[in-house]
């Protein structure tokens, strides 16, 4: 082998770039040329690429986001646009790539694989939901951002005897609000998987309030049946279930945008350098994860449309140590 490419795709994760590094720097000792794709699917569709040196991944291992750009692309499910991509690799001479991504990221990685190229997937989503792995690139940034918030309001809530609900992202998947919720000693924790009545939560928060609390903190993944708005508006036409005054504080993209954190910074070496490794040993079509303190591969067949549920175990803890 002599040429591979790598891109990053689907939602941005802090890491993303450390990753590119890794897997640049592990193919130029390989002796490879390495290209960079930009945007994604996208670019391989546009033939936007361009050799990475080492030198031009310099200096990003700390940034946050991705520096070669992603984007999400459903025509990529087209085997016509699929063929245009193939013969954009094919063109350049690129034998192999590496694919940094989530779940609908490696579903398509399989589907290159399932058309006959060489595809090494990297598990990064700050869901934290995919199977194969423990743990995924950007997750350990995005739960502590969220955390940091979390223990800021909580400051604020003392001052002024008010509880926070506090919405984090999480469409599908609770993970980053179950986790910081715990981290953060929530009274209140409501995620997709698990459904959270407004009338449950006005308990909890009274409950509270009637120990003494000076102040409370609710959870809420962006993608629960009663998200932050939802909630709000429970609250708004019932203002004295709860004792406490509630404020809500939405953080939105804020929790992918940051610096990745050291775990991050080193999973991601770890996993970018790996992939490079997978590819020079003759291995591909498989996901390069961690599970323990181990990389480990999974076939992307196994992997494509299939997510990692989260622990309920978690869930039923945090209860308890709400009380």
């Amino acid at each position: 082998m002599k040429r591979i490419a790598i891109l990053t795709s689907g939602g941005d994760a802090p890491g993303m770039n450390a990753a590119v590094r890794a897997a640049t720097r592990a193919a130029i000792a390989q002796g490879w040329e390495i290209h960079g794709v930009r945007n994604g699917y996208s670019g391989l569709i546009a033939d936007n690429m361009a050799p990475l040196l080492a030198r031009d991944v310099g200096g990003i291992i700390h940034r946050g986001g991705t520096f070669l750009g992603s984007a999400r692309c459903p025509e990529f499910r087209e085997s016509s646009v699929r063929a245009l991509a193939l013969r954009n690799l094919a063109l350049r001479g690129i034998e192999a790539l590496v694919v940094i991504g989530g779940n609908g990221s490696q579903t398509a990685s399989h589907w290159l694989c399932k058309d006959g190229f060489r595809v090494v997937g990297v598990a990064s989503t700050i869901d934290n939901d995919m199977y194969g792995t423990d743990v995924t690139i950007g997750v350990d940034t995005a739960v502590n951002i969220t955390l940091e918030a979390i223990d800021r309001l909580r400051t604020t809530g003392s001052s002024h005897q008010r509880a926070f609900l506090v919405e984090t992202m999480g469409r599908d998947c609770g993970y980053i609000a179950l986790m910081a919720g715990i981290a953060g000693g929530a009274e209140v924790i409501a995620i997709p998987e698990y459904d959270v009545e407004p009338q449950m939560v006005a308990e909890r928060l009274r409950a509270a309030y009637q120990r003494g609390k000076t102040h409370a903190v609710v959870v809420v993944a962006e993608g629960s049946k009663h998200d932050a708005r939802s909630m709000m508006r429970h609250f708004e036409e019932n203002r004295d279930t709860i004792g406490f005054e509630l404020r809500a504080t939405t953080l939105g993209h804020v929790v992918r945008g940051g610096a990745p954190t050291a775990t991050d910074r080193v999973l991601a070496t770890r996993l970018g350098a790996a992939a490079v490794e997978k590819l020079a040993a003759g291995e591909s079509g498989i996901l390069v994860g961690m599970v323990g303190r181990d990389i480990v591969t999974t076939p992307l067949e196994e992997v494509a449309g299939r997510t990692k549920p989260i622990d309920m175990a978690l869930l039923d803890l945090a209860r308890v140590l709400a009380q």
